[in-house]
């Protein structure tokens, strides 16, 4: 892979020791042109930005928050915080998703958030096979949002809902923050 494929998380990683210093390798190239801007504003708005960036990726928005969760903690913000802010923001981004399936049902499925039945039917097929348990996979890509959707849909209880959402939430950004943490021990960091 060639520096200028990488992608610009992994800059942001390579270059948060020191954020005052932005990256000049890849000034020219596009994705990374404004690679010294998300640094400053990861400075400037640390936690805001991974609450808001978590809930997003809670929702069927296709983003994704443990980059962010990882330069934080590269960068010595409080680990508890960090994790905390991350799982908070994506308990609650999940919890919209619900409610938009308990009270969107069937056409805010199709016209509004534009999931297709394929998606649908492979979020209700995991859901068959593991029942209520399946939204502890609810972080999974492709099918963690649907799953939650599913879950308004079904009308699960919402504090059977919660309980295992926010399990499963905050499981993976504990996991992620303490292999974060490792390799920046391991690398002495």
């Amino acid at each position: 892979m060639s520096p200028s494929s990488y992608p610009a998380e992994i800059i942001l990683l390579f270059h948060a020791k020191n954020a005052s210093e932005p990256a000049k390798l890849f000034d020219n190239c596009a994705p990374f042109r404004y690679l010294d801007v998300m640094q400053q504003m990861l400075v400037d708005h640390g936690y805001p930005a991974l609450f808001f960036l978590s809930f997003l990726a809670a929702t069927m928005i296709p983003l994704g928050s443990e980059w962010l969760l990882a330069v934080m903690l590269v960068n010595h913000r409080d680990p508890l915080t960090t994790v905390a802010v991350a799982t908070v923001g994506n308990y609650l981004g999940a919890c919209t998703t619900y409610w938009l399936g308990v009270y969107g049902g069937p056409l805010l499925l199709r016209r509004v958030l534009r999931i297709d039945e394929q998606a649908e039917a492979r979020a209700e097929r995991f859901y068959a096979r593991y029942g209520v348990w399946s939204l502890l996979f609810s972080w999974l890509p492709v099918i963690g949002d649907p799953l939650c959707l599913v879950g308004g849909l079904l009308r699960i209880g919402f504090l059977r809902f919660s309980t295992l959402i926010f399990a499963g939430k905050l499981a993976r950004y504990a996991t992620v923050g303490w292999l974060t943490l490792e390799g920046v021990r391991l690398t002495g960091g």
